[in-house]
């Protein structure tokens, strides 16, 4: 991915507790975000929110039981994450995915290639 136009945004909202078989959801989807080469993935835990249940998720003290929400962001070209959309939607869990065009100020070269051949772009 280059700077400039053609980049987008996904966002794959859920919560902290989905669960897809024995693995949590969030890790399923960063995993195949990077087995896909998709350039960048990044899960944002959320302190308070509620979606299509109503039900207000916040952390409480000495609640074991949080079911906080998240928010995966995938970055990348829009093609791509649209292939990659297609790809998770075998994942139940998942909330509701969005997809915004973005301009990419910067995106180190190192970054991009590492993520395209599979590598780290730490």
């Amino acid at each position: 991915m280059k700077s400039g136009h053609g980049a987008g945004l996904l966002r794959i909202y859920t919560n902290e507790r989905a669960i897809v078989g024995d693995r949590a959801l969030f890790e399923l989807v960063v995993e195949r975000a990077h087995a896909a080469g998709l350039a960048g993935a990044t899960v944002l835990r959320g302190r308070l929110g509620y979606g299509r249940s109503t039900q207000i998720h916040t952390h409480r003290l000495f609640d074991l039981a949080d079911e906080l929400p998240l928010v995966i962001e995938i970055i990348d070209e829009e093609p791509a994450l649209r292939a990659f959309t297609d790809s998770i939607s075998d994942l139940d869990k998942i909330g509701v995915i969005t997809l915004e065009k973005v301009e990419v100020l910067h995106a180190s070269e190192r970054s991009v290639a590492g993520a395209r051949h599979g590598g780290s772009n730490e």
